[in-house]
């Protein structure tokens, strides 16, 4: 029994023997860990580093937020004020799915309510809630997703009404996007400025890439600003700590030298020519001779820089990055030269039909001629046998001095991107003869333009010129418009003057080609122009009634010439009527509208009206203000006080036109007949519908009847029609 007890005390004494071990050995452990911790936390404490970070810069980073400040690029206007173009932003809605996206709040980021979601979207997005919820159901796991088409391209006011809905996961990319309201209107001249993605800033910026966009873009782009400041865990900024900052520079804005009314006009002109005859090309200026203002300018083919179509097919800028034989027109300098230089004798005769020269026999439009005619006749005629016998009587010396006199084969300089210079044939005696009458020289249009300045200020060229002054943010003037003279006066007044009387004679039914242009008590002059284009295979010129290019040149007033219109036409593939029948429909009622506008002298128009202030006015104040301005006013929804207006206040806008408004209530499609695109894009703003536009011109159909409730996101399509 003593032995059992002894046993029992040795096994517990044993026992307690390794539970004290254990002990110790949990102790020691448990001291070398809090050892270890104290050793980390010692290390970090001194050496503010873990695995080679630095934790003071981190947590630095944690709560500052640098953020870009982005700068607004600078909007272009019509000489009179009227917007061009000007900023815009378009946004891509899309959802978050994971449910790891959690905010600092413990709240989640992610869609919750899958259902609700879709229904609620629906609302906004062209999109069936079935075709939303089968977005937001993927069959595999994603981390978020998108709506396709139907959820990008969305407006500030879309977006609005999304964020409105408070929708868990939801969120957006901002898109900055340019908006060109006119539509087709001088859309090369004007140019394109499209979202590039910026590698330094993460983010897209608008770059111009065409025309004076391209050519101004760091004058419109302006500078973007940051922000850096010290923020707390719910980003609120923290009251002791210092920031920095740089402000945004905006970009400063071009008022263009182009009159908008003018300008329209032109366009209707243009495509309906082009609808009818489909030419290869047309091209249409009028500049101001006295300052060398460009006040209208377009070509066909064209494109919509709002829609982007048409594009593809005419990205060239025909006005200067295409050179062409001018034909007759040339004829003009070719006169000038020879009066100035003492060697153009109008009494004397000459043989007409045809003349040899180096071996080449050059001949008359009218092939068999005119008989012996005077030299006077030569001209209105446009006769080219006549005109090699002037420039052999005046001499290839002078006639080449005379050339480079106009600067034919060199750039004019205008801000336009690709201007390509030309070139001169001039070796042999035939090269130098066909020169006379625009043969062996290849031009662009703003060469022509500048030459025939000269026909404005006695002999003087002036710089053809887009932009009429530079403004900055505020509107304060940066730089404004100088006439630039080009080198000296080629020629004097008197010679200015008998160049006029020869071109009016070329309205002359008996003696002139150009009795289409003739317009009953309209001081105007013109030469009309028929050349022949070079073969691209090879030899010679092509063959056939349409391959040619057809113009004219008019100016007016004839007693001291200051406006000019010149057009150009090349291969009318349906030419069912003579090439001046087809020229003259553009040229008698643009130059009827030119006579016009300087008799009006619109430079100081008084129709030009700011927009005031409409937004949470009642909706009879906010209308008697519109009306008392000559604007015409127009509600959408049925409440009785603005919310929104479509155009933005201070804005300038022409008396006369639409000013829209938005109140609450529901939205009823309007008969939007004779609407502008301006007219649209301010409906399409406020009431969040999606237009489809076809055509140019004013409204002639709508796909959704007058009188339909209008939600969010339905879409109509318009057709336009000139």
């Amino acid at each position: 029994m003593k032995k059992k007890n002894s046993n029992l005390k040795l096994q517990k004494s044993k026992a307690h023997g390794y539970r004290f071990t254990v002990g110790r050995f949990l102790q020691l452990a448990v001291a070398l860990v809090f050892l270890v911790f104290m050793g980390r936390f010692l290390y970090i404490g001194i050496s503010k580093t873990v695995a080679g970070q630095d934790l003071s810069k981190r947590t630095e980073q944690l709560y500052h937020r640098n953020q870009v400040l982005k700068a607004t690029r600078g909007s272009i206007y019509d000489r009179n004020g009227l917007a061009i173009a000007e900023d815009s932003h378009l946004y891509t809605v899309y959802a978050i799915l994971d449910k790891s996206s959690i905010n600092y709040k413990n709240k989640p980021e992610y869609v919750v309510n899958k259902d609700k979601t879709a229904r609620d979207l629906a609302k906004v997005l062209p999109l069936s809630e079935e075709k939303i919820l089968k977005y937001l159901s993927p069959k595999q796991k994603v981390f978020q997703v998108q709506f396709g088409s139907a959820g990008s391209g969305l407006t500030k006011d879309q977006k609005n009404k999304i964020d409105a809905m408070k929708l868990p996961g939801i969120k957006f990319i901002e898109t900055p996007s340019r908006l060109y309201p006119n539509g087709v209107f001088a859309s090369h001249t004007v140019g394109l400025a499209q979202p590039i993605y910026n590698k330094k800033t993460g983010s897209p910026n608008l770059v111009g890439t065409m025309g004076l966009e391209a050519w101004f873009n760091d004058t419109l782009s302006g500078k973007d600003g940051y922000r850096i400041s010290a923020v707390d865990a719910s980003e609120n900024q923290l009251p002791n700590k210092s920031q920095t900052y740089k402000p945004v520079e905006n970009g400063n804005n071009l008022y263009l030298t182009l009159d908008s009314q003018l300008q329209s006009f032109l366009e209707e002109r243009l495509t309906d020519v082009q609808e009818k005859y489909d030419p290869v090309s047309l091209t249409a200026v009028v500049e101001d001779m006295k300052t060398g203002k460009i006040l209208a300018a377009s070509q066909r083919p064209t494109f919509n820089p709002q829609t982007k179509k048409g594009l593809t097919k005419s990205y060239r800028d025909i006005l200067v990055q295409d050179t062409y034989e001018p034909g007759s027109v040339f004829k003009i300098l070719t006169l000038a030269a020879a009066i100035n230089s003492g060697s153009y004798n109008p009494n004397a005769y000459y043989n007409s039909g045809a003349v040899t020269v180096g071996g080449a026999t050059i001949h008359d439009w009218q092939t068999s001629g005119w008989g012996s005619i005077p030299f006077s006749q030569a001209f209105p005629r446009s006769s080219n046998t006549g005109f090699v016998h002037i420039e052999q009587q005046m001499g290839s010396k002078t006639w080449h001095k005379y050339l480079n006199r106009f600067r034919i084969g060199k750039k004019t300089d205008v801000t336009l991107p690709g201007e390509q210079p030309g070139l001169i044939s001039f070796k042999t005696s035939t090269d130098q003869a066909v020169t006379s009458f625009g043969q062996g020289v290849n031009v662009n249009v703003m060469q022509m333009m500048q030459a025939f300045s000269s026909l404005g200020n006695n002999g003087q060229m002036v710089k053809p010129q887009f932009v009429d002054k530079i403004t900055n943010s505020d509107d304060k003037v940066v730089k404004g418009y100088q006439v630039k003279k080009v080198g000296k006066p080629v020629y004097n007044k008197k010679t200015r003057k008998l160049l006029v009387e020869n071109m009016k004679r070329v309205l002359n039914k008996q003696v002139g080609t150009g009795y289409s242009y003739h317009m009953n008590g309209k001081s105007i002059a013109v030469k009309t122009g028929t050349a022949q284009i070079a073969n691209p295979k090879g030899g010679g010129y092509l063959k056939g009634d349409s391959n040619y290019i057809f113009s004219v040149v008019g100016i007016t007033p004839t007693n001291n010439p200051r406006y000019c219109l010149y057009l150009t036409m090349k291969q009318p593939r349906r030419m069912t009527i003579p090439a001046e029948k087809i020229l003259s429909s553009i040229f008698k009622p643009v130059m009827n509208r030119i006579i016009i506008m300087s008799k009006n002298d619109r430079a100081s128009s008084t129709n030009i009206v700011k927009v005031p202030n409409l937004k949470n006015s009642s909706l009879s104040k906010a209308k008697n203000k519109a009306k008392g301005l000559g604007l015409n006013f127009y509600r959408l929804g049925t409440g009785s006080k603005v919310i929104e207006q479509g155009i933005k206040a201070g804005e300038k806008i022409e008396s006369g036109d639409r000013i829209f408004v938005l109140t609450s209530g529901q939205i009823k499609c309007p008969d939007m007949t004779g609407w502008t695109i301006e007219d649209l894009h301010q409906f399409a703003s406020l009431s969040g519908a999606q237009i489809n536009i076809v055509g140019n011109g004013t409204v002639k159909k709508q796909d959704v009847k007058p009188g339909t409730i209008i939600k969010a996101g339905k879409k109509i399509k318009i057709s336009l029609k000139e």
